[in-house]
């Protein structure tokens, strides 16, 4: 209860120091290349999320890191647990923006974030907007920012790795960038398996070697989504060995 207790008062409590931070952001954004923009804006959710795992005094295990390409990359990680965003989100040194459901939207400062993050709000309900969703995360990713997509659609809840939608296939074919899978394991152990109190997790996170746009070009739509999947359900097995 002490940890849950922690967790959420900083959750929340940071929200007006990233409010101001934001606006002194912002005020530099026409004097930056993107590149630099991305990486600022990209310094706050990470302090944030740092601040959270620590709160839940969880421990993160991250390999991999080298396999990280310059330039704009498509993540694709499997999604076991609430706590994925802000263990990627202070594992990985690369900015990125993410697939998000349009109810984070009711969330204070929150959403303003995220907008400059480059995140794509998607309301599940709504065909139109899914397929709208595709084409906005295609066109940032050409503009040269990164996204991170889970393609289960929904937690595992640490109960296995699920179906791959091929939604991720029609992003990283239409905006010819590489795709890197990742691995995280241990997310459901601090939030999910607790009857949702936040309690300590061992989280490992691997981050895969690239599927570079050339190779992607040359699978086709079930051979990428299977290929993919594959790299992550042998991670995900090797790790729990």
């Amino acid at each position: 209860m002490y940890n849950s207790l922690r967790t959420f008062s900083y959750l929340f409590g940071y929200l007006p120091l990233a409010a101001a931070n934001l606006k002194k952001f912002k005020a530099k954004k026409k004097e930056m290349a993107l590149s630099e923009y991305d990486a600022l804006i990209h310094s706050e959710p990470q302090k944030w999320a740092t601040g959270i795992m620590k709160r839940t005094k969880s421990k993160i295990t991250v390999t991999g890191l080298e396999h990280l390409p310059q330039g704009a990359v498509l993540f694709v990680s499997n999604h076991e647990g609430n706590f994925d965003i802000p263990v990627l989100l202070s594992s990985i040194p690369k900015p990125f923006g993410f697939i998000s459901k349009k109810e984070v939207k009711k969330f204070p400062v929150i959403p303003v974030y995220m907008e400059e993050m480059n995140c794509v709000f998607l309301d599940r309900s709504d065909r139109r907007s899914a397929l709208k969703s595709i084409g906005d995360t295609v066109e940032k990713l050409q503009q040269g920012h990164s996204i991170l997509i889970f393609p289960e659609g929904t937690r595992s809840k640490g109960g296995g790795l699920g179906e791959f939608k091929a939604g991720f296939m029609r992003i990283a074919k239409d905006s010819v960038v590489p795709i890197v899978p990742i691995a995280i394991s241990g997310t459901s152990e601090i939030m999910e398996k607790n009857n949702n109190k936040v309690k300590a997790g061992n989280v490992a996170v691997q981050v895969l070697e690239p599927i570079s746009a050339a190779a992607i070009s040359q699978e086709t739509a079930k051979e990428l989504v299977a290929d993919v999947r594959s790299r992550i359900e042998k991670a995900l097995a090797a790790s729990s060995r």
